[in-house]
């Protein structure tokens, strides 16, 4: 990175006589009628060097405080300040000050340490733009970006070579969501046909998914040890990887709200004898229920939402003949006809995976679920609805 020359800050005088004899000039030009509807584009480059102290290069000593900072420090304040953002607005808009904040806020450096939360770019922002500027983060190397870059491409865009190759570009440097997105996309063969289907990969990644700490990939992981679903049936290990599951996300939602445990008012993590009887309702979930422990539902992920505002900007269909993953949390679509799995009492709730169904379950569904009306009267026959 090139570093400005100079080693200290000039002094206060200096800087406060730049600036006067610079605001002289300008209202000299202004009181000036010949120059009196001067060109305001004209202006517009005077101005900002005098109020913004840019360097304007027009002589020895015509910088102020900022302009002496060198580039390295400038830089690591930038790194900081996009590790640190809370969204987008807040790194995009320090960006558009100057052409140097722009010019040193896009270097590899600075992108590489974006947050998520600097990344969570909504639907109805999405332009050009912004594909541009997750591909250079992406570039950078911000594993974050190449994830949620990914998946829009995937889902979205339908692109789903480009999409799967930067999923799996972070699934390599270890990210947990990218790891568990590629086994979805295994195990339901996702962008291909049935045929495409990879039930063993899809464990393989779900286990190194759940090293990692990923709690629906090590819920998924359970209920396919528990059904030999893509690996050799083992109920008691499966039943262990779920309550494991159970734990991480009650740790989880401890870490995240510690004040919770000491104030009375929230009443979400307690000990329910009536839990199976409980009707959920609003933001109290049971999550938790078979501990009788009732957890809000956790915050999807960016990239999640991403897609269900998506797709629900264009009608909540993906496509003639496909629908969404019955978890709101989720966002994924089908990609063809029948691909997802559906619930196996009332058949309309349709899951990407086990992980979204069991979440789903304890959210939402075991109140809204029934028996399907599984014969129907046509022409005075009976006929059974298929199920795929």
């Amino acid at each position: 990175m090139r570093t400005r020359r100079g080693f200290c800050y000039p002094k206060v005088s200096e800087s406060m006589t730049l600036f006067l004899d610079k605001a002289r000039v300008v209202n000299k030009k202004r009181r000036d009628g010949s120059n009196e509807f001067f060109d305001c584009r004209k202006r517009s480059r005077v101005l900002p060097d005098v109020a913004g102290g840019l360097d304007a290069g027009g002589g020895e000593g015509e910088s102020d405080f900022f302009g002496a900072l060198p580039d390295d420090l400038v830089g690591c304040i930038l790194s900081k300040l996009s590790s640190s953002a809370s969204c987008p607005a807040d790194f995009i808009s320090v960006l558009i000050t100057c052409k140097r904040l722009n010019g040193l806020g896009l270097h590899s450096m600075v992108l590489s340490k974006a947050s998520p939360k600097a990344l969570a770019l909504k639907a109805k922002n999405w332009t050009e733009s912004a594909h541009r500027f997750l591909k250079l983060c992406a570039d950078a190397g911000n594993f974050e970006a190449c994830y949620t870059l990914g998946m829009i491409r995937f889902y979205c865009l339908q692109n789903r070579g480009s999409g799967s190759s930067l999923m799996a570009k972070a699934a390599i440097n270890s990210h947990a969501q990218a790891l568990y997105s590629l086994a979805v996309i295994q195990f339901n063969g996702s962008g291909g046909s049935k045929n495409d289907k990879d039930l063993r990969a899809g464990v393989a990644l779900c286990a190194r998914a759940a090293f990692l700490g990923h709690i629906d990939a090590l819920r998924e992981l359970g209920h396919c040890l528990q059904d030999g679903y893509g690996v050799r049936q083992n109920i008691a290990v499966g039943h262990r990887f779920l309550v494991q599951a159970n734990a991480r996300e009650l740790a989880s939602v401890v870490y995240s709200n510690p004040a919770a445990l000491t104030n009375a008012a929230h009443s979400w993590l307690r000990w329910n004898p009536l839990r199976h009887h409980r009707r959920i309702s609003g933001s109290d979930c049971s999550l938790l229920s078979d501990f009788g422990c009732n957890v809000p539902a956790p915050e999807a992920h960016p990239a999640s939402r991403f897609l269900a505002e998506w797709f629900a900007d264009r009608g909540g269909l993906p496509g003639p003949g496909l629908r969404m993953c019955s978890h709101a949390g989720c966002g994924r679509p089908e990609t063809r006809g029948h691909e997802f799995r559906r619930c196996s009492v009332c058949g309309t709730a349709i899951y990407c995976s086990r992980a979204c169904q069991a979440v789903d379950w304890k959210l939402h569904h075991r109140v809204e679920c029934a028996p399907m009306e599984r014969w129907l009267d046509v022409d005075g026959e009976l006929e059974e609805v298929g199920e795929s």
